[in-house]
This record gives structure tokens, sequence and C-alpha cells, in this order.
């Protein structure tokens, strides 16, 4: 079979009714077990109403040791190849090799769109702790999460994170994911999430009509929907606090509604974590 047919197969399989699938990007570093990924899954199967949607996940493997893991614990694993790149080793901010891997991924989800896919993206580092549907906006080709909330859903000054996005399958999206690739040679060096926060002021967006949101790190990237990892620089300091957060998260579910207002001092997170960090 072609990486095409392949692609089409697994994403047919793991789609909602409305054509949306979820996805997620692995390598080999983040694979190995007891790595992010199995972190990942784990949050899923101790969120609140979200074990289910493990089965509209397609996990997206930048490396054939990352498929192999994949398909070990999960059944929608996509091998996404790369000619000349080894994506496998563990990847330091803005190292050429991150670079390349991180412009990989708008390159892909373009290709999902064009298959007619809507689909909700999060990175692996991201903890899912509550069904994140209810939150999201009605009849928005875009929406994104941020690392900076101004309070205003279409406000542009709002500083967004890659790492978890909401994307509907048109014209517009196809359009803007072509021009969001392209727009790299403008900016060499920076990553896809930089260059989109650059480039959400152009015109040329407003010309094809495309609407974003930003979604509130209320529900997004705090403890209520999702939480990310994004501030934690190093693999091991990641899987350290992501596993103690997981810890914190099962004692705090069973509390009663009247302690678990009184939980917020007890989260322990982050030790090796600190918010003082560049990004990732």
């Amino acid at each position: 079979d072609t990486e095409d047919l392949k692609l089409e197969r697994v994403l047919k399989k793991a789609s909602m009714g409305d054509n949306t699938v979820m996805l997620t990007t692995l390598n080999a570093a983040w694979a190995s077990p007891g790595s992010v990924i199995d972190l990942f899954i784990d949050s899923f199967h101790s969120g609140v109403r979200t074990s289910l949607l493990l089965k509209h996940l397609v996990i997206v493997a930048f490396d054939w040791n990352a498929y192999e893991q994949c398909v070990k614990i999960h059944p929608y694993c996509f091998a996404l190849g790369t000619e000349g790149v080894d994506f496998s080793e563990e990847k330091r901010f803005l190292t050429s090799g991150y670079l390349e891997m991180m412009w990989r991924r708008p390159d892909f989800l373009r290709l999902v769109l064009e298959k007619g896919y809507n689909f909700i993206f999060s990175d692996a580092d991201i903890m899912w702790f509550c069904n994140p549907f209810p939150h999201f906006y009605p009849d928005v080709d875009f929406q994104i999460a941020c690392d900076h909330y101004v309070g205003n859903a279409t406000d542009l000054r709002n500083i967004a994170n890659g790492g978890f996005s909401y994307v509907k399958s048109n014209e517009r999206d196809i359009e803007f994911y072509s021009f969001w690739y392209s727009s790299r040679l403008r900016y060499p060096g920076y990553h896809d999430q930089d260059v989109f926060n650059a480039i959400k002021h152009d015109p040329y967006i407003v010309g094809i009509g495309l609407t974003i949101k930003f979604l509130s790190t209320k529900y997004f990237g705090g403890f209520f929907c999702t939480m990310h990892a994004n501030c934690c620089i190093g693999l091991r300091s990641k899987i350290h606090d992501l596993r103690i957060m997981m810890e914190d998260w099962r004692s705090y579910l069973p509390l009663p509604p009247n302690l678990k207002r009184l939980w917020t001092s007890a989260w322990r997170v982050s030790q090796n974590c600190s918010l003082s960090s560049s990004h990732r």
C-alpha cells in the first residue's frame, strides 16, 4: 500500500460520525515504555468522559521505532516517513532537527484537511482531564489554545500555542495551512507556533475569510480540560512532573465538591519544570 492509502484507511477507521479525528505526533524518544505517550493515553483513561475519545485518536509516528511502539499500545497508528531525516531522538528546542519536526506537522495536517477530515490536534505532552467538546466554539474554521489569553476569543493579541487546535476541513483552512507552511521561508529559524503568531495579522487571512478563535486558558492549558507541559524543557523533567500531575489528578477526582474547591494548593507540580523556563 502507498502511504496515502494507509493514511486514508486509518483516518476512516478512527473518525467520528462527522469526519472528525484526533491526532497526536510521536517520535521514539517519547514512545519508549513509561515515556510521554503512556502518560498521554493514561490521562484519557483517568479523565472525565475522555476514555471513549481514544477510539478516535490516530498517533502519527515520525520514525519507525515510534511506530513499532505505537502498535503495541494503540489500534490507530500511522508511520509518517520523511526522506533523509531521523526524527527518533529527543529534539532539543529550536535545534534544526526540532524545527524540521515541528514544520512536518502543519504540512501533514493540511493533508488531513484535504482528505475531508476535521481534526483536533494535541501534543502528546498534554494531559486530558475532561472532554473538551462542550468548550469548543461552534462554526469556527480554526480554534487554537493560548500561552497568553487576553480575555476575548477573537483578539489577535492572544498568543497562540500550536500544541492544541481544532480545525475544520474546508477550503479556507486548507488555504491557510498552505500559507502557514510556505511562510516558514519568510521566517527562517522560527518554528510553526512563532510563525503563526506572526502571520495571524496578515491581510491575506482576512482575504480568504478564515475565522479564528482562541481557546481560553480557563479551559485549555490549565487544569480544566487539558494541561500542557510546554514550559518544561528536557524529556526526563517533563515525564517526572507529568507523572506527579496524574497522581494528583487521581487523588483529586473522587473528592466531594467542597473539598475540590480547597484542593488548589495541593497540586505538587511543578517540581522539575519551571514557569521561568523558555517554552518547551
